[in-house]
Order: structure tokens, then C-alpha cells, then sequence
């Protein structure tokens, strides 16, 4: 058995914890005691607080594993004195200072920005007729349907909030690429994962879903990140 038990699943923006569903069966079946945190999507200062304490409660050392956005959860999480390691998801990595939209901004948007729709409560959601395509073009039709209809809106001021001090400086990592990714440009996932200097780099023809279209292979980054300590 590896000498990490706990895993902590941080999901990302337009979902929550349920997009871990095709990961938890079989960490669990390795023996893994897992837990996937329920984000607000309010601020990042927010769901760092809300994955922090949830990473605290975890009985000995705990792995931090973050799908997109909750890449820069898990960048501030990661600080907890438990965790011992962070495996990055098609996943943002900021360095102190950086937002989401300083990120974005050093490509051409990508094409899955043309789905995001701003409501007047200052929530940004995906256009539902172009969820597949934007988020999980790899997804069976029914799938992509249920996370469009169930998604979870992210407050605007999440891509402007600054990140702090970056964990994996002190932290080992990992990372998965999307080479398909419509959400996050394969380039600049690819530039993080040098950035972060990612003790390992794996890169799957997958959209940006890949949690949930390529589980198995997740599960086996997650396992061997585990098992590395």
C-alpha cells in the first residue's frame, strides 16, 4: 500500500465534486480514502479556505488533486501542512501574482470562451447547446448533457483574483495535458506543467473533461503521485 492514503478532489468551475464520479470507484477499490470538496465558486480566497480545511481533516498525509480551476484552488490549498503533493488536472498552476485572466491572456482565447455567458448576479455559466463542445466534446451526448444542465456557475471575480504564494514551489507535482482541450489552450497547460517543473508530465487526446473521459488513466497519475512518497 502506498504510504499517502488520502485524497482530496478539488473540482473546477461549471461543476462540483460529482465530475470526480468515474475517479472515486476506483481509488477506492486501490485502498484510498478519499474526499472531493464541495467549492462555493465565490472567490479564490474562498474555496482555498473551504479545500485548506477539508485537507486539514484529513488523518495524516493527503494528496491535493485539482481539474481546472481547481488547479489554482489546490496552488493555495496546498500550503496545509498535511499535504504532501498536487496533481494538476487540464489544470490552471498560478505563480504568486497571476490571475486566471493574466493566463488566458498570454494566447488567443480559446474556443470554449465563446460558450461563457455573464448573468446579472456576476456568475459567468456555459451556453448549455454548446456545453459539449466547449467542455467535453469526448463525453457521450447523455453526459455532457447532465453536466450541462447540473453546472455550477463561478463568480466573475474568480478570474481576476490574484493568486498567492504558490505551494508547488514547495510541494512535488504532477500533470495531465489535454491535447484537446477547449477550455484551457493544450500550450498553456503545457507551459505550466514545465513552469511547476511537474515531477511527471502526461499529456492524453482528451477534451477538457478528461476526469471523466479518460478516468483510468487519471486514476493512474493520481496512484503513481501516491505511491512516489
Amino acid at each position: 500500500m502506498p504510504s499517502v492514503k488520502n485524497i482530496v478532489l478539488v473540482h473546477g468551475a461549471w461543476g462540483d465534486a460529482s465530475h470526480w464520479r468515474h475517479v472515486i470507484p476506483p481509488l477506492h477499490a486501490k485502498g484510498y480514502k478519499l474526499a472531493a470538496v464541495q467549492n462555493p465558486l465565490t472567490s479564490l480566497a474562498d474555496d482555498i479556505e473551504r479545500t485548506t480545511k477539508l485537507a486539514a481533516a484529513q488523518d495524516g498525509p493527503t494528496l491535493l488533486v485539482g481539474h481546472s480551476y481547481g488547479g489554482a484552488v489546490i496552488t493555495g490549498a496546498g500550503h496545509a501542512s498535511n499535504v504532501v503533493g498536487l496533481v494538476y488536472i487540464a489544470a490552471f498552476a498560478p505563480e504568486e501574482g497571476d490571475s486566471l485572466g493574466s493566463i488566458f491572456a498570454r494566447r488567443e482565447p480559446p474556443s470554449g470562451a465563446g460558450s461563457i455567458r455573464p448573468d446579472k448576479e456576476g456568475f459567468l455559466w456555459l451556453a448549455q447547446d454548446t456545453f459539449r463542445q466547449s467542455f467535453g466534446q469526448d463525453l457521450s451526448e447523455p453526459e455532457a448533457l447532465v453536466m450541462a444542465v447540473t453546472q455550477k456557475p463561478i463568480a466573475a471575480r474568480c478570474f481576476e483574483d490574484k493568486s498567492g504564494p504558490a505551494a508547488w514551489h514547495t510541494k512535488p507535482s504532477w500533470y495531465q495535458v489535454s491535447s484537446r482541450d477547449n477550455m484551457i489552450p493544450p500550450e498553456t497547460e503545457q507551459w505550466m506543467a514545465e513552469r511547476i517543473k511537474a515531477r511527471k508530465t502526461i499529456t492524453l487526446d482528451a477534451s477538457h473533461a478528461s476526469l471523466a473521459s479518460h478516468p483510468l488513466e487519471i486514476v493512474t497519475l493520481i496512484d503513481e503521485a501516491a505511491k512516489s512518497f
